[in-house]
């Protein structure tokens, strides 16, 4: 385990085993991740971000691609891993780390089947309205590939897990209440399809349409 901070624990290349325990514990874990680009095959992984219910954050930076504690985490059936745009992070940890994420559940999604009200479902419009926060995403565009992060991309990367509980609660909600958090759930358990479609080669061709191209 490498270095600490008062909010979240950094490690390099896999957690520890004190933290495998402890996520493999909980309920739901929140995860994002960080790369060089929006590329999959070409841009590489260099942090896996996460945070469960009770708040333990860990940040782990990537070098060596062999993370066992992170794969058991996160393909554990017992504890259901929040993304915001889940179809390109398990994209990302399935060709970098060969992680199959289950069982999902995706903020934007959700917020996209609820939220029909605005355009705005990115992960700082959703924790603005549902949970009064602003957050800073002056990083999103820096180095993640860096040897040590910043003080500034440590927050950040943590803003990205911290508050996904929450709007994951009240989305469900709103779901509920609009008679669609089946439709949700079901959406949901399509997306490692979806990502497998993507890694294949179908990411921009839609299959379901009725054009020939």
């Amino acid at each position: 385990m490498g270095e600490t901070t008062p909010d979240v624990i950094i490690c390099m290349d896999d957690l520890s085993e004190a933290l495998e325990t402890r996520y493999l514990a909980s309920k739901t874990l929140a995860v994002d991740c960080e790369t060089l680009g929006l590329v999959v095959p070409r841009d590489r992984l260099c942090l896996v971000q996460m945070c469960n219910e009770d708040g333990v954050a860990c940040l782990v930076q990537i070098r060596n691609y062999r993370a066992p504690r992170l794969k058991r985490v996160l393909e554990a059936q017992s504890v259901e891993k929040l993304f915001h745009f889940a179809r390109y992070d398990l994209a990302t940890l399935r060709h970098w780390l060969g992680i199959y994420v289950a069982p999902v559940f995706c903020t934007k999604i959700a917020s996209k089947l609820v939220r029909t009200y605005t355009d705005g479902h990115g992960l700082k419009d959703v924790v603005r309205e549902l949970v009064g926060v602003e957050l800073d995403k002056q990083q999103q565009s820096s180095d993640w590939a860096a040897e040590t992060l910043t003080p500034e991309q440590v927050d950040y990367a943590l803003s990205d897990v911290l508050y996904l509980v929450e709007v994951k609660t009240k989305l469900e909600a709103m779901l509920q209440r609009e008679n669609r958090l089946e439709l949700a759930k079901q959406t949901m358990a399509f997306l490692p399809t979806r990502v497998a479609l993507d890694l294949a080669g179908w990411e921009e061709h839609d299959i379901f349409s009725h054009r020939s191209r």
